[in-house]
């Protein structure tokens, strides 16, 4: 017997019923991990996305109200009445009479200066005239007898209008030496050099700007702001409209206003035009040089549906929101119409009853399981509304 024999005998081959009972155990198992695959004869991914938990978000019904679109800016507050006031003679500051401070009508004396040689030109001037007068009404009678040629009588007649312009002008020369306020008003700038025995002198004909000038007068009931609009809100802003300001020397507080003014001229340089608003102070609270803020109302709508500003979606082309629907979120496309601080205004896209979404928009998808958990007061005082109706 050779090798190849023997170890044949030591191994017989195996059953054949028993390696199929091994293949069928095999085929069992797979099948049974194939099963676990799935889940009421849906396929693991499905069943993954019907257990997804729901997105929690914080919804907000529209409201309806007035709307009101504004432009913002910012300016000073200035007087529309501010006069500053130089001396138009030359003399030494005798008296005085105004403090800053001080409230002065329109003529009153607010400092004199000596005029002393003011004063001798003005009776010379005097003197001249009335001697002109005597030889004027002399030769009058001389004249109408005809001893006095026509030409003599008229020279006499240029030498009197003369003498009389001569004693006019001195007389208003004089008058400047009363300092007086040109309007009424407040006294707010009283420069260093306003005291007892220094001289002052006219500018001279050059125009003085604020620091020069002996004082400064503002009528503070005549304040009002100039703010520089951009060119694109021309159209949008006329003389008129009303506006509200705040001043940061005035917290917690509101005053009305209106535009008094719209420059027709753009700065070619800044591409902005002028607007004036007027402020109501029946108080006295402001003063010139506060700063203040403005809102000009350009448009108002008395039922406009508005939904917080908060509810738009981020991200380029039309604006979107998301709204709540079956518990299921779903994206609109909505058109926007007037602005104002946190609400804006939607022409279409949604209905009263809406429940926009406010917080958790940006892990939303259309068609997501969503899980309300709170609504706005917005929404709730509306609800309440309904019930009560």
């Amino acid at each position: 017997m050779t090798p190849a024999d023997r170890a044949a005998s030591a191994c017989p081959a195996p059953n054949p019923p028993a390696r199929l009972l091994t293949l069928a155990i095999l085929a069992a198992g797979l099948l049974v991990l194939a099963g676990c695959g799935q889940a009421n004869g849906k396929p693991k991914a499905a069943a993954a996305e019907d257990s997804a938990p729901s997105i929690p978000v914080e919804v907000s019904q529209p409201r309806r109200g007035e709307m009101a679109a504004v432009y913002t800016g910012t300016a000073p507050l200035e007087a529309e009445r501010k006069a500053f006031i130089n001396p138009k003679v030359r003399g030494e500051i005798r008296a005085v009479l105004v403090e800053e401070g001080d409230r002065v009508r329109e003529g009153q004396v607010l400092a004199r200066l000596d005029g002393d040689q003011l004063r001798l030109e003005l009776a010379q001037a005097e003197a001249q005239m009335h001697r002109l007068e005597r030889d004027y009404a002399r030769n009058l009678e001389l004249q109408k007898k005809g001893l006095v040629s026509t030409t003599a009588f008229e020279n006499l007649k240029y030498d009197l209008d003369a003498a009389r312009a001569t004693w006019e002008l001195a007389k208003l020369q004089l008058s400047y030496t009363e300092i007086r306020a040109p309007i009424s008003g407040t006294v707010t700038q009283k420069t260093d050099i306003v005291k007892v025995g220094n001289t002052v002198v006219p500018s001279g004909g050059v125009i003085q700007n604020a620091d020069s000038a002996l004082f400064a007068i503002e009528d503070l009931d005549t304040l009002h702001v100039r703010i520089s609009v951009p060119e694109r809100e021309l159209r949008r802003l006329s003389a008129g409209q009303a506006a509200e300001l705040a001043f940061d020397a005035v917290p917690g507080q509101r005053f009305a206003g209106e535009v008094t003014l719209i420059r027709p001229a753009v700065d070619a340089a800044t591409a902005t035009f002028q607007a004036r608003v007027r402020v109501q102070d029946p108080q006295g609270l402001l003063k010139p040089g506060m700063f203040g803020r403005v809102a000009i109302v350009y448009e108002r709508k008395a039922d406009a549906l508005q939904i917080p500003r908060a509810a738009l979606l981020d991200g380029d082309g039309p604006p979107r929101v998301f709204v709540v629907s079956d518990g299921k979120a779903v994206e609109r496309e909505v058109r926007l119409g007037l602005g104002n601080g946190a609400w804006v205004e939607v022409i279409s896209g949604i209905a009263d009853d809406d429940e926009v979404v406010v917080v958790g928009q940006g892990a939303l998808r259309p068609g997501t399981e969503v899980r309300i958990v709170r609504t706005s007061a917005t929404a709730a005082a509306r609800a309440r509304a309904q019930a009560a109706g």
